[in-house]
């Protein structure tokens, strides 16, 4: 298993209330750039406070990104900023369960992220944070006049033609 573009592995003993400051390396944005098949990652940063009761551990804050991404039309270079208030919480690994094992979860279990021995990973939540926050369907100014030539392709089949055969 290869170690997540964004890794931020804490102890769980370090979870006493501080404030922690990620900010990806720009090898690390440009990692992330492409999974997320993103023209590229200008900043991501995250501010989150890190607490810890027992073995569960929550990590709140702020998450800021400028992305560049491809218009879903046009494909011409969009650039958003992205700020997005994120809540994490960590809890240990629930090796008791089978594999097809039925359970129910809730609500609040949605957001909870499973760790395996003392160690959890705040940079790869952040990351899948910023994964859930790009808008898939993002469009620029100029997708408007690419749908009329997708529509004017469109109505006419021999239009993919047009300019290829002489006379």
């Amino acid at each position: 298993m290869t170690a997540p573009e964004f890794s931020r592995r804490f102890d769980i003993r370090q979870a006493d209330g501080r404030t922690e400051q990620l900010s990806a390396s720009p090898a690390e944005r440009e990692a992330l750039a492409r999974r997320f098949d993103l023209v590229r990652i200008d900043r991501l940063e995250a501010e989150l406070v890190v607490t810890r009761t027992g073995e569960v551990v929550d990590a709140a804050g702020t998450l800021c990104a400028d992305i560049v991404q491809s218009c879903a039309v046009s494909a011409e270079d969009l650039h958003s900023e992205i700020r997005e208030e994120v809540a994490f919480r960590f809890i240990p690994a629930r090796g008791d369960l089978a594999p097809d094992a039925e359970i129910e979860l809730y609500e609040s279990d949605l957001d909870e992220i499973e760790y395996e021995g003392t160690a959890f990973d705040l940079g790869e939540a952040v990351a899948q944070s910023l994964a859930i926050a790009i808008d898939p369907f993002a469009t620029g100014p100029e997708a408007e006049a690419a749908r009329a030539l997708l529509r004017d392709e469109a109505d006419n089949p021999f239009a993919a033609l047009k300019g290829k055969f002489k006379d």
